[in-house]
């Protein structure tokens, strides 16, 4: 006699929370997520379906394999995964947990899902985020982001919170986790049309782009007149 578990049918999808490393498309067009653990060479958009890691052909999440979304019941508990060197510059996500699934003990392995919200950690410097810069690392046509303030953004490859917001579409949400210094948590950002704390990281951004600039050309000049 096989046991199956009761099957559940919920009035609303259920709400889990995940990490995930922010990925921005190589022509810049398009951005997403890649997972920490088992998946995550196979970056995935804010809505997406979940394929079998092994190239299995069944739908997940099959009960015989290990493929499938997953998320944790516990908001804290996802929190507590950044606390690892390899993990401090991923995103927290709040998810909407889509399709079939099935439930353990402390979260979902789950058919599909919708990324409602992403809040990015402060800095490396320890000052708040108001952007996601190249983080030196990637996927086959995806270069990974981590989150930057305004005094660290150099010239390289990087996105505002609100411009990532956009390029990810379907009312993604970003919110900047207050840091230890510099500008304070910016509000929660989506794809919509930019508001103020939107505008101010997109000015900051710029600002600090400016200056590098300015810093690269005078040191070029003092190069041009040693010489």
């Amino acid at each position: 006699m096989r046991l199956r578990l009761p099957a559940e049918r919920p009035a609303e999808p259920p709400t889990g929370y995940k990490i995930a490393h922010p990925v921005l498309s190589q022509d810049g067009t398009r951005a997403g997520f890649t997972g920490v653990s088992l998946g995550g060479a196979l970056p995935y958009g804010v809505l997406d379906d979940a394929s079998c890691v092994y190239g299995r052909r069944h739908r997940p999440p099959a009960r015989l394999c290990d493929c499938g979304f997953h998320c944790v019941h516990d908001r804290a508990a996802a929190e507590a995964m950044r606390c690892t060197a390899e993990h401090r510059t991923a995103l927290l996500l709040e998810v909407t947990v889509l399709g079939a699934y099935i439930r353990f003990e402390r979260g979902f392995r789950y058919a599909r899902q919708r990324v409602r919200a992403a809040t990015a950690g402060p800095c490396a410097c320890g000052a708040s985020a108001v952007a996601l810069a190249d983080a030196g690392w990637g996927r086959p046509g995806w270069r990974a982001l981590v989150p930057v303030c305004a005094d660290c953004v150099r010239g390289g490859t990087s996105v505002s919170l609100a411009g990532f917001a956009r390029l990810a579409g379907q009312g993604l949400r970003v919110v900047a986790q207050g840091g230890g210094k510099g500008l304070p948590a910016a509000e929660a950002v989506s794809g919509a049309e930019p508001g103020v704390p939107e505008l101010v990281a997109e000015a900051a951004l710029l600002q600090a782009r400016l200056d590098w600039f300015q810093s690269q050309l005078a040191r070029l000049g003092e190069r041009g007149e040693q010489g």
